[in-house]
């Protein structure tokens, strides 16, 4: 009942301030109205009174009207309308004639269409008022407004959905997640039609909304991740400010609830077991374990340690950061014979530990990883591990370096036997007993050559040659005196002939291969066979070094110019060796200041300068240079003589020789056929109508008297060529139907000459006339080329005629 009283109350209160707002429309209508007179117009009144030129209602229409007659919407009328219909009524403007129509004679608007405020609020429209004969104005137009009244009719909407907060877990009663807000569309100037309340549908037992401002908070401080990681919220708003007929509308929240590190890690088991056999290298992972935790991201990250002494010396926990597993690892080799088995406690923590979490409990747990280790057939073991022997260098072979020892580490314990890598030693100085290990020397050692062998023996099992152990051993050649000292180099010194006694002339030094311990300790001094030598005295510095000086006054190179001093070098053992050595003395001219000036050794000392390889390069290019002389006279006495054959040319015939045979007549192959030239027609003779017999007239006369006389081939008119002709074709034939000759065959004959040569043959094959009937002495008369001919002719026949005679 009370509920009732207060909407009845509230209905009133509305009413009541409807009322007003249209009578202050209306008054505010009539007093600024267009129709208004103007200062001094005989309209205004006394006391203010404006008489009115229009008279109409205020005009408002109610939205979504759905009658189905039109609306009415209000009336305009004009103080000079006496209702006899002569004046006539029009409006124009928005929605004239289409949503809004006008009684031309009464002034009444009504609305044929059906108004939404949510889309136009007002209209704006002109009214005039005509003569309806003359169409004339009788009023001035006027502009009037027809506002849409709202009505509670557009629910409220969220129009920024879907919303999606988050919180996080176990926060406190009242944490904020996010604000919510609706539209609505309704006027929110006239009444409570927009005035919007939130409340929760569902979910009000996590959350809560404040109801003016929309704002989600937490309802409970228990929220739990783990348990339920999202919640489905759904929120109403009601208009009318949540009274009783007011629309609403709704909007589902999705609450994600974030994760805190809340959960401990924890390993599902609390023993893992583990095995990996004994040879394993360091760095070989045996296995992985993984703590599980129900938060998520960073939250999850964790560290594993070992915590148990023998674990951290055997072992080692690294942290896989993509599974993060704890991945376990060997860091000392491991030995079955000495541990079987090894227990491992691993601890796993958070990495990021929230501090308003820590009273819940320990961010951390363990568990204990058992490894086996496994027995395998393992190589045998050198011991002890030192790799160093020395021995002298004088040791006979056979001797023994040392012994090397090995054991095999498995339980069996199989025997070892003994090798030495020959690769290592390649020249065998070194053997080794194969059952002892005992190394003794197999050639002669030399410590100069050598003085550290690195050698590499093997240990294997003796029924297993596969399970090899590799030892390297390094020997050092201990040194004895067995190398004399000798003469640093081959010294030589030079004495001025004015040299004065003790006049230091050479400091020697001496070299020795060996090297004994407490160093090196040499003695000098003059070899027997010159200690009596009144020239030149040795003097021992007892520094490793000594002094050679003159014994007497002046030297004379013409009488000797080189003395060969012999020096004996002795070192200090044990034992005690000794060399001797030359040192060669030049006497050579000096200046006054003692600068050598020259001495009798000089052309040997300029040829000693030339070493053979100069020598040798010396000799080559004397012999380059007499070889390119010897080249350039050849060539020009080949030059000269090829001049020479060239005049000799100029004034006789160059004969050149073609040796060419053909192939016979079974060659019918090896020339081109289309060379073969017609034959002769056999009845012509030239010889007879050729017109170079005598005594035919013309310039050539003597000349063809000449030729005439000469031996001539003439062609006997009774040879049969018929025999060769068909031989040929049929040749011919053969070739042109075999497939596998080359795409032409050739034939030449030398059996004609050619048809139009002046001179007849010089053939005496054949002729008309014998040998005697010839006369050559015309060939004189032929020039200087036909001389030599004319002269062998001429001689032969001499000869005949007194032969005959």
């Amino acid at each position: 009942m009370a509920k009732g009283l207060q909407g009845f109350s509230w209905t009133m209160l509305l009413l009541f301030c409807a009322i007003q707002e249209l009578g202050a429309w209306a008054m505010h209508t009539a007093v600024e109205g267009p129709g208004l007179g103007q200062p001094g117009d005989p309209a205004l009144l006394a006391g203010g009174r404006v008489k009115r030129g229009w008279v109409w209602n205020q005009f408002f229409v109610v939205e979504e009207y759905t009658g189905t007659e039109p609306l009415y919407v209000g009336k305009i009328h004009s103080d000079s309308d006496e209702g006899d219909g002569s004046i006539k009524y029009t409006i124009s403007g928005e929605g004239a004639g289409t949503i809004f129509l006008i009684d031309e004679i009464t002034g009444d608007i009504h609305a044929t269409e059906r108004l939404d405020r949510e889309q136009k609020t007002f209209y704006t429209l002109r009214a005039q008022a005509r003569d309806r004969q003359t169409d004339q104005l009788l009023e001035p137009e006027s502009e009037f407004i027809i506002k849409v009244q709202d009505i509670n009719d557009s629910e409220p909407r969220f129009l920024e959905g879907p919303y999606i907060g988050s919180v996080a877990e176990l926060s406190p009663i009242g944490t904020s997640v996010m604000q919510v807000m609706a539209s609505d569309a309704d006027d929110p100037t006239y009444g409570s039609s927009a005035r919007v309340v939130y409340s929760v549908l569902e979910g009000e037992q996590h959350f809560t909304v404040d109801s003016k401002t929309g704002v989600i908070r937490t309802a409970v401080a228990d929220l739990d991740r783990e348990t339920q990681d999202r919640y489905e919220v759904v929120i109403r708003a009601t208009d009318m400010a949540g009274q009783l007929g007011g629309l609403s509308g709704s909007t589902t929240v999705t609450i994600v609830v974030t994760d805190v590190n809340d959960n401990p890690p924890r390993f599902p088991q609390k023993m893992y077991q583990f095995s990996i056999v004994e040879t394993a290298p360091v760095g070989t992972a045996i296995g992985r374990v993984k703590a599980e935790d129900s938060d998520v991201g960073e939250n999850t990250d964790m560290t594993y340690q070992v915590k148990d002494e023998e674990g951290v010396e055997m072992f080692k926990v690294t942290t896989d950061s993509n599974t993060q597993e704890a991945v376990i690892t060997v860091q000392k080799p491991l030995d079955y014979e000495s541990k079987k088995v090894h227990t491992v406690v691993v601890e796993a923590l958070n990495k990021f530990v929230d501090p308003r979490f820590v009273d819940l409990g320990t961010f951390r747990d363990q568990t204990i990883v058992r490894v086996s280790v496994l027995d395998v057939d393992e190589p045998p073991e050198f011991r002890p591990p030192s790799n160093l022997m020395e021995v002298q260098e004088d040791a006979h072979v056979g001797s023994v370096v040392g012994v090397v020892t090995a054991l095999d580490p498995d339980t069996a314990n199989h025997p070892v036997r003994y090798a030495i890598d020959r690769s290592t030693d390649a020249e065998r100085i070194f053997d080794i007993d194969a059952n002892t290990g005992a190394i003794v020397t197999g050639k002669v050692l030399d410590r100069e050559t050598a003085g550290w062998h690195n050698i590499t023996v093997l240990a294997m099992e003796a029924d297993n040659h596969s399970q090899v152990s590799r030892a390297s051993l390094r020997i050092r050649i201990l040194d004895v005196n067995d190398n004399p000292p000798e003469l640093a180099t081959p010294y030589e010194a030079a004495v001025c002939e004015d040299a004065k006694p003790g006049q230091l002339i050479q400091t020697i030094s001496v070299v020795d291969r060996d090297e004994p311990q407490s160093g090196h300790q040499f003695y000098f001094t003059l070899a027997p066979e010159a200690t009596n030598s009144h020239h030149f005295s040795l003097l021992d510095i007892k520094d490793n070094t000594a002094a050679v000086h003159t014994q007497r006054m002046g030297f004379n190179r013409q009488e000797q110019d080189v003395y060969l001093l012999p020096i004996l070098v002795v070192d200090s053992g044990p034992p005690a060796l000794s060399s001797t050595g030359t040192l060669t003395i030049r006497v050579c001219g000096c200046d006054s200041n003692g600068a050598i000036q020259s001495c009798n050794s000089t052309a040997y000392v300029v040829s000693a300068t030339l070493s053979p390889g100069a020598l040798i390069a010396l000799l080559v290019c004397i012999l380059i240079l007499i070889v390119l002389v010897l080249l350039i006279l050849t060539l020009k006495r080949h030059h000269k003589s090829h001049l020479t054959s060239e005049d000799d040319e100029d004034m006789r015939d160059n004969v050149i020789k073609y040796n060419d045979e053909g192939g016979g007549e079974q060659d019918t192959e090896a020339y081109d056929m289309s060379a073969l030239r017609s034959l002769y027609d056999f009845s012509e003779i030239k010889g007879g109508d050729g017109g170079g017999g005598p005594g035919e007239g013309g310039p050539s006369g003597n000349l063809a008297s000449e030729l005439h006389v000469l031996p001539q081939w003439v062609q006997s008119p009774d040879l049969d060529f018929s025999v060769f002709r068909d031989y040929i074709c049929k040749k011919v034939e053969q070739a042109d139907e075999d497939l596998s000759v080359p795409p032409y065959d050739s034939f030449q004959t030398y059996a004609f000459e050619g048809s139009d040569s002046p001179v007849p043959s010089l053939s005496s094959i054949n002729t008309w006339s014998s040998g005697s009937e010839q006369d050559f002495s015309y060939l004189g008369g032929w020039g200087p080329r036909f001389r030599q001919l004319a002269a062998l002719y001429a001689g032969r026949r001499g000869e005949e005629d007194s032969e005959e005679s």
